[in-house]
């Protein structure tokens, strides 16, 4: 018998030519590409809506914060329910009213001080450099009227545009006041009506997760304003404080614009510590203002080493990581309201998620306390006789 070479066998054709494991990596591939895309979309039209959805954003979490106040006034104190409403409205535009009031009067105050002591110091600024570096006078004032005409005073130049963009700004701010004010006020006559329509809006077999996941993720909203409530009190009790024993002037508006600035996490409280460690080194020279630094430094080591892992961290249950990862994208993506809502969405999407994958809204579909919304603790493993 002659020996014939065996015959290769015929390469797979179709769906069977690609190995599981690429076939595997592609449908996860176009699938991830589909979220991201939807994703994309949604933060764009976010951003282009930005007029409208801040405001709403804004009076979903002054809400998350009202809401047991005048459920308070309502069950404690017997309020019907208009005067409940009407009394936690008041309230909070009381409050804030009176904090701004408090500010812009402290610094009219101080105004013509600041306005002196700024110039005196910049006078001794220039005497510094011209001893320091052996600049003369001319020099120095021939760069700052460099600067003044880069400026350019004329129309269409930054300072025009920049007035124009105020101006702009301003008209905003009102009319997104009045949203948020508008919005909220629905938010505490009609919140549950409102709830119900949006939850018919899902399949009827999805609406029980979807009720019990957004009823998980309001508490952690509530919890979340009421604990940023007292990190900013402390934030701004503490550098107001620290401003008010080094001597500085303005101490009191100082400690209430870092009241206000913490909301923003990490922002917030740096930028206005900068500013009282600037009047530090305006009024009182350059070591008062090391000592100021120092305080703040103190007081924003204590907000993240105490108060964030023992006050926030189980509030909002979000490390820490998380926490600094959201908020430096959110205010790459949108800036300040970025900054401002990044940390309460993470937390909202963070417990969203682990209701729904736990499957508590199955045993409990309407969660009212933050035991509620934990998994149930695993069982022991039972020992082997």
């Amino acid at each position: 018998m002659f020996w014939r070479p065996k015959a290769d066998p015929l390469p797979p054709a179709g769906v069977d030519a690609v190995a599981p494991a690429m076939r595997t990596a592609a449908a996860w591939s176009w699938r991830v590409l589909v979220v991201a895309g939807a994703i994309g979309v949604l933060i764009f039209l976010i951003i282009q809506l930005r007029l409208i959805v801040i405001p709403l954003l804004i009076g979903v979490l002054l809400a998350a914060l009202l809401v047991p106040f005048a459920t308070w006034l309502k069950h404690r104190l017997r309020f019907p329910h208009w005067l409940a409403v009407t009394s936690a409205m008041l309230t909070l535009v009381s409050v804030v009213t009176a904090l701004i009031w408090l500010v812009v009067a402290q610094v009219r105050a101080g105004w013509p001080s600041l306005q002196d002591r700024s110039v005196d110091a910049f006078d001794e600024f220039l005497v510094w450099l011209s001893t320091t570096f052996g600049l003369s006078t001319d020099e120095i004032t021939g760069w700052i009227d460099g600067i003044v005409a880069e400026l350019d005073f004329s129309t269409g130049g930054p300072l025009v545009t920049g007035a124009l963009s105020v101006s702009t700004t301003a008209v905003e701010l009102l009319t997104g006041t009045v949203l948020v004010l508008f919005s909220l006020l629905f938010f505490l006559i009609d919140g549950p009506n409102i709830w119900r329509f949006v939850v018919r809006l899902f399949p009827r077999t999805a609406r029980p997760a979807v009720d019990g996941a957004a009823r998980a993720g309001w508490i952690t909203l509530t919890n979340f304003s009421k604990v940023q409530i007292f990190v900013a009190f402390v934030d701004g009790l503490g550098i107001g404080l620290i401003a008010w024993g080094l001597g500085l002037p303005l101490a009191l508006p100082i400690g209430v614009a870092v009241f206000l600035a913490s909301f923003v996490p990490f922002v917030g409280a740096l930028v206005t510590g900068a500013l009282a460690v600037l009047i530090a080194l305006v009024y009182n020279g350059p070591f008062i203002a090391l000592l100021m630094l120092g305080g703040v430094l103190l007081v924003q080591q204590i907000e993240g080493n105490v108060l964030q892992p023992l006050i926030m961290g189980p509030a909002v249950r979000v490390h820490p990581l998380a926490v600094v990862l959201a908020v430096t994208t959110g205010g790459l993506l949108a800036g300040i309201p970025g900054t401002l809502f990044a940390v309460p969405i993470i937390a909202f999407l963070n417990v969203v998620v682990r209701y729904i994958a736990s499957g508590r809204w199955r045993v409990i579909p309407h969660p009212m306390t933050l035991s509620d919304i934990q998994p149930p603790p695993a069982a022991p493993p039972q020992e082997r006789s």
